[in-house]
């Protein structure tokens, strides 16, 4: 089945995990999951460059501090 996401804007380049089930390592659009990655937590829907801009909701909420993989969590360990 996958992971249940959402992406709210055609802009946005994370997605927030909806569901609770971490031993699923991919989501229901197929995206492989890099990791367990909980419930309300973002993952990169792409490749994101260190510097670049983390977009959710169609507006930047941070800066990637290092080169992000797409299924790769996205927290405070690789953005501010």
């Amino acid at each position: 089945m996958g992971r249940i996401t959402l992406t709210v804007h055609a802009d946005d380049n994370v997605t927030t995990i909806l569901d609770t089930d971490i031993d699923q390592r991919k989501t229901q659009t197929g995206l492989p999951l890099l990791g367990n990655i909980k419930f309300g937590h973002k993952v990169a829907l792409r490749a994101i460059q260190s510097g670049e801009s983390i977009i959710k909701y169609g507006i930047p909420i941070g800066i990637a501090t290092q080169d992000i993989q797409p299924g790769e969590h996205v927290h405070t360990h690789n953005c501010k």
